[in-house]
């Protein structure tokens, strides 16, 4: 038996081979599952204001063909950098023990462990079943995207002396792709709230007496997406009680500004067939968040549990056999190649093992806790409910087709695919508005985890109460199956949330239990979300504005969303709204506080400093509460409220949450204590060692290089702001890139008399170095200024609009066949 790893000098004849496109073998080959196709037809691309491309082809392969080339026209790099991700092969050109730039939904970990995930559990029998499980529709979209992605690349080499040449094209790993590489995008995509989680754990898991990496950082927030706090979005529809018409839909995803997965908008049309706009991540030839003629949707990151835990009983002679039911089974060994190379060394490969089970991959939990790793006795196993679940983008198709609410909500109950994301949607015509949590998901009720309980996972409980641990010796404690679902094991859609209403539904990524606080949703199984359980700070601040919204009586869909335009981009701290003048009132009773010494400013044994917090108070008592670009405070109360959070919500807070009063607990917070004053001192210390003035504008931290200028923004990262504009380092302290997360696509929709209206803006632009300085701005300064876009789409609008135009031949050569990996 191997295990750990190896490496392998390779020479340098096999850099050569394994960079260049030695490794190819015929790029006009045809690639497996690829349509024929005898005519030609075109596509037509038509760019209108801010670049948005409108695309209109004759069937799905020219559909993914000029979506494929102008996603590469606009963030080449980006893509190509992930196709490497996606394929296992980020060692080889980036270094093994370097980690990616940019966030994702896989986090940002070590290249190494990356490349053993995605050609451990992203690998060809990973493809080939989510190949087997795709429509004609969708399979002819991807061979067209990557012909068209790949025509991109060829007329951008040719251009490569140009100015605007993008800076990867000389890179050996911008290459050609197939549909393989965007069946590993889409694939990974789903994988995000489980297995994702979780990268090192599952990589680094080794049995008893075997080299192992030692994994001691935090358990994963298990009901979040990646690895930044903040991400999630803001989604609210409002119905007739509250528009006097039909619906309105706001939707605003807090995302990745850069990276694989940052969203891109566009508008897709297949005369008779298709008519559909709004946004994807990059790489995905549907969209994702958006509407047609007919319905409008939105999401928001859920709070559901889409894996579960199970404890394996081990042979003490032999950690790789499990028993079940009495049975000893024998674990699988993958062993997996990677080409890698150091800093300054030759390539070499390292070979590494992971080990599956009939419930999943085997984990090592051990750095939560000893008992939780892999012992000679015990071990655990994850299994992700995405990991079969091959329906995601079909589902987004067919709603991309929808021709009514009804329509779209029985799809989605159907396919039961959604794989970690709250839906909200309006229909045309429709007075109703709906929530749901409906999608992939274990169906592990609550009875099933109570009888399948563990010493093991008793202990584990104590780290996280929501995930299912189940005893992984008994074959009663798997997940049951449910006859009517389309995956084995999921969770059938009359046991998951969902409501309709005709006054609103919102969500702030807290669970569905106050979708409606009029209409709680209650009773369903633990592993769904949190019942009961206090709102963030953002959460209670969208139902402030949702009140606002239902005490004006609006009349018209129309007149609802001019107000929506302001009230969705607030500028508004929530937290400060709510606890300011408490606050200082407890911090700013003396001018002077005495600050304990920060080991990290000098000898822990130094003496208490005396700090004077009278201006400190000054400007926050004159600060408006608000994050604009000119404010004046909002800096300061950021540092300070940063502080405070550090303190124990049950510490901090006289009034402890209560159910009763979701939207208004906990509150009060004990401004005496002593650490409120000194946490004020803290931030006053901190502006002083930096240079700043305590009255810094918001401006001069909060801003994006975008065209070669700084664009100020506004909004805020964290303490209950509404409008989300984090950082790279935590609550906007610095200006935000390619590695931030804030607003994203923001969608207003409404139905009229004149068919559907929606006003968008895209934060980070269409180009993926439109946020680094590079072209593409202007989408950028129109959210600054909150200059709603009204977005083009029927054809005499985008006739109105149009600033560019260009017809591409589909001609029916198949995209390139799959490379050899090295």
């Amino acid at each position: 038996m191997r295990v750990g790893f190896r490496k392998i000098s390779m020479g340098w004849l096999a850099l050569s081979v394994l960079a260049g496109p030695l490794s190819w073998q015929g790029v006009h080959a045809r690639s497996a599952g690829a349509q024929e196709s005898t005519e030609a037809s075109f596509v037509d691309v038509r760019r209108t204001t801010d670049g948005i491309p409108h695309i209109r082809a004759e069937n799905w392969r020219g559909l993914g063909l000029g979506l494929g080339h102008v996603q590469a026209q606009d963030a080449l790099c980006t893509l190509a950098e992930a196709f490497v991700t996606y394929e296992g092969r980020r060692s080889f050109f980036f270094g093994a023990e370097a980690h990616p730039r940019h966030n994702s939904t896989f986090g940002r970990g070590r290249n190494l462990d990356l490349d053993t995930f995605f050609r451990g559990f992203v690998d060809a029998r990973a493809v080939a079943a989510y190949r087997s499980q795709q429509s004609p529709e969708v399979l002819d979209a991807l061979e067209g995207f990557a012909e068209g992605y790949n025509r991109s690349l060829s007329e951008q080499r040719q251009q490569f002396r140009t100015k605007r040449a993008r800076p990867c094209l000389a890179e050996a790993w911008v290459r050609p792709i197939t549909s393989d590489d965007l069946l590993r995008r889409l694939y990974a995509a789903g994988l995000a709230a489980g297995y994702a989680h979780f990268i090192p754990e599952m990589v680094n898991a080794q049995p008893p007496g075997a080299q192992a990496t030692a994994l001691t950082r935090p358990f994963p927030q298990t009901s979040t997406i990646g690895e930044r706090p903040g991400i999630g979005s803001n989604v609210m529809a409002f119905g007739r009680e509250a528009s006097g018409e039909g619906g309105v839909l706001f939707g605003n995803p807090h995302w990745y500004w850069g990276g694989p997965d940052r969203l891109y908008q566009a508008h897709l049309t297949i005369p008779g067939k298709l008519n559909v706009a709004g946004a994807a991540f990059l790489g995905v030839p549907v969209i994702m968040i958006g509407f047609n003629a007919d319905v409008a949707w939105s999401h928001t990151v859920s709070n559901a549990i889409r894996f579960s835990l199970h404890g394996l009983q081990l042979d003490p002679k032999d950690p790789l056999s499990y028993r079940v039911d009495g049975q000893w089974h024998r674990m699988e060994i993958q062993n997996i190649v990677i080409p890698a190379r150091g800093e300054d060394g030759p390539p070499t490969i390292v070979e590494r093992q992971v080990y599956r089970t009939r419930f999943g991959p085997v984990i090592n939990l051990g750095g939560q806790s000893p008992a939780l790793g892999w012992t000679q006795d015990t071990a655990v196993a994850i299994h992700d409910v995405n990991a079969d679940n091959h329906r995601v983008f079909q589902n987004y198709l067919d709603w991309n087709k929808a021709r009514s609410l009804d329509e779209f909500v029985a799809l989605q109950k159907r396919a039961l695919a959604m794989p970690w994301v709250n839906t909200v949607a309006i229909g045309r015509g429709d007075p109703r508005v709906w929530y749901g949590d409906i999608g992939a998901a274990p169906n592990v009720p609550d009875d099933l985890r109570q009888d399948c309980r563990t010493d093991l996972g008793d202990a584990f409980g104590q780290i996280d109460a929501k995930t299912p641990f189940l005893d992984g010796s008994r074959s009663a404690c798997g997940w049951r199956v449910d006859p009517s679902t389309p995956q084995a094991g999921v969770m059938p859609a009359h046991h998951m949330p969902g409501l309709f209403r005709q006054d609103y539904v919102a969500n702030m990524n807290n669970s569905h239990w106050l979708a409606n606080p009029r209409q709680p949703l209650t009773g369903y199984a633990t592993l769904l979300g949190g019942e009961g359980e206090a709102l963030s700070l953002r959460a209670r601040h969208g139902h402030v504005i949702v009140d606002h919204v239902l005490s004006r009586r609006f009349t018209s869909s129309e007149a609802l969303v001019r107000s929506l335009k302001q009230d969705v981009l607030t500028e508004r701290d929530f937290a400060a709204d709510q606890f300011k003048g408490q606050l200082l009132a407890g911090a700013c009773a003396q001018d002077h506080v005495k600050l304990a010494a920060n080991p990290s400013d000098g000898p822990a044994d130094a003496a208490p400093r005396d700090v004077n917090v009278r201006r400190a108070c000054q400007v926050l008592a004159r600060w408006g509460n608000t994050a604009g670009p000119d404010d004046r405070g909002a800096l300061l109360w950021a540092a300070f409220w940063d502080r405070l959070e550090a303190i124990p919500t049950e510490e901090f807070y006289g009034q402890p949450f209560q159910a009763s009063s979701p939207l208004s607990t906990p509150a009060g917070p004990r401004a005496s204590d002593p650490r409120v004053a000194q946490a004020l001192a803290a931030a006053v210390v901190q502006f002083s060692q930096q240079g700043r003035p305590l009255d810094e504008p918001l401006r001069h931290r909060l801003f994006v290089n975008a065209g070669g200028s700084k664009v100020a923004l506004f909004g805020g990262c964290g303490a209950g702001y509404f409008t989300v504009a984090c950082g790279e380092e935590a609550h906007m302290q610095g200006h935000l890139d390619g590695r931030s997360l804030a607003n994203t696509y923001l969608q207003l929709v409404r139905f009229g008399a004149q068919g559907v209206e929606a006003d968008t803006l895209l934060a980070h632009g269409l180009d993926e170095a439109a946020v680094e300085g590079g072209p593409g701005g202007q989408s950028i300064r129109r959210y600054a200024r909150q200059q709603w876009l009204r977005m083009p789409f029927t054809e005499s609008a985008i006739a109105r609009h149009l600033v560019q135009r260009q017809r591409l031949k589909v001609l029916g050569t198949p995209a390139p066949v799959k490379h050899q990996r090295p």
